[in-house]
């Protein structure tokens, strides 16, 4: 079954008691049992609930997994996993990544005794050079938040392979349209669903797919036991945005390559960062890990101060100044206040986070209005 049908149709059938089309939301907290211990498969909606399976089957369908497993956000998501491990155990992540990860990593769990290492994965030399006998998990973004780096799947996974080390593919940003690092060999992907997966900027979700059934058993034991699950109206809402997914992921990448080449040849812009402009550093890598180029572009300004990115962010009409992404209507943010305001100044200049770097969610509309947004923004 190809994408364009999975996203109607994989995992979903007509409702049996009453040939509903589209999923039923089922708002219940319980339900009854003919006999103690005697039930349709359905004893309380925490632990089960039929929206939430027909949402986590599609999902896995969608990431050609077996199995998926949905949280109250991707932050619920990322603690799940986390749990899996003990005092002692360590992980290495990517040192560009979203702010709330590296909230969770360093200030959650870090307490508890999980040490993270934080390295550059554009070179394969240093992810090798900090796993130790310890190290149990990589955690790669790919494209990377905000910075729009790429993580070779294929290599870290060779590589977590030969010292026996999960790996763990946080694809928020290019959806399972884009992109399915379970077919590259990794053992978990990760899914801030609040973005491209809803789309809509209307819900609050997370996902976790995987193909192990030991990797499965335990997330869903976490997910009962923890708590963090979804309600029937967020999956409801998720089903009903992945069923335009292909859709509105096209035009966003058709949106974005457009903005890009104009940032790039303007008079204020630094530097584009963009896997679909040949003069990424891993275009060739994103042609070959990912079937589009996706939805989101960051740039830097010439004058590197927030004053400079803030004439920018103040500026703009169609592009709204908000956190979060993935919607059909195009967002303008600022990383160092905004979503990676956690990462420690000195952390996030490492990465290329400066003072003047903007990051773009770019939406559904015409790309001609938004690049003219942007142009009037940039020279107010």
């Amino acid at each position: 079954m190809k994408f364009a049908t999975k996203v109607i149709h994989a995992g979903i059938e007509p409702d049996v008691s009453s040939g509903a089309i589209m999923t039923p939301i089922f708002q219940t907290s319980t339900y009854v049992q003919d006999a103690p211990g005697v039930h349709k498969g359905f004893e309380y909606a925490r632990t089960q609930n039929p929206t939430r399976n027909v949402l986590q089957n599609q999902l896995a369908a969608l990431e050609n997994g077996d199995y998926g497993i949905c949280f109250a956000s991707g932050l619920a998501a990322t603690d799940a996993i986390m749990k899996m491990f003990k005092s002692g155990d360590e992980v290495i992540s990517c040192n560009d990544l979203y702010g709330g990860t590296y909230r969770i990593f360093n200030r959650v769990f870090g307490k508890f005794g999980l040490k993270f290492s934080f390295v550059d994965m554009s070179e394969m030399k240093n992810i090798e050079a900090a796993i130790t006998s310890n190290t149990k998990l990589i955690w790669i973004e790919t494209p990377t938040n905000p910075m729009l780096n790429l993580v070779d799947i294929v290599e870290v996974v060779a590589l977590a392979k030969k010292q026996g080390v999960l790996v763990c593919v946080d694809n928020t940003f290019a959806s399972p349209y884009l992109q399915t690092p379970l077919d590259l060999g990794a053992d978990i992907v990760i899914h801030s669903a609040t973005k491209y997966l809803g789309g809509h900027s209307d819900v609050i979700h997370g996902a976790v797919v995987v193909k192990d059934k030991n990797l499965a058993d335990e997330l869903y034991f976490l997910q009962n036991a923890s708590g963090a699950v979804p309600g029937p109206q967020d999956c409801f809402l998720i089903l009903r945005g992945i069923k335009t997914l292909h859709l509105r992921m096209d035009r966003a990448c058709e949106n974005a390559a457009k903005i890009a080449a104009f940032l790039e040849g303007h008079d204020r812009v630094e530097k584009v960062n963009f896997p679909g402009l040949k003069s990424h550093p891993q275009h060739e890598l994103a042609k070959r890990q990912m079937k589009n180029f996706g939805g989101m572009v960051s740039f830097s300004l010439k004058e590197d101060s927030i004053e400079a990115a803030n004439k920018v962010l103040s500026n703009t009409k169609l592009f709204a100044l908000a956190e979060s992404l993935g919607g059909v209507e195009s967002l303008i943010g600022h990383p160092a206040t905004m979503t990676h305001a956690s990462i420690p100044l000195e952390e996030r200049r490492k990465t290329g986070v400066l003072d003047s770097l903007i990051r773009l969610s770019i939406g559904i509309e015409d790309a001609d209005d938004l690049i003219e947004d942007l142009n009037i923004a940039l020279n107010a």
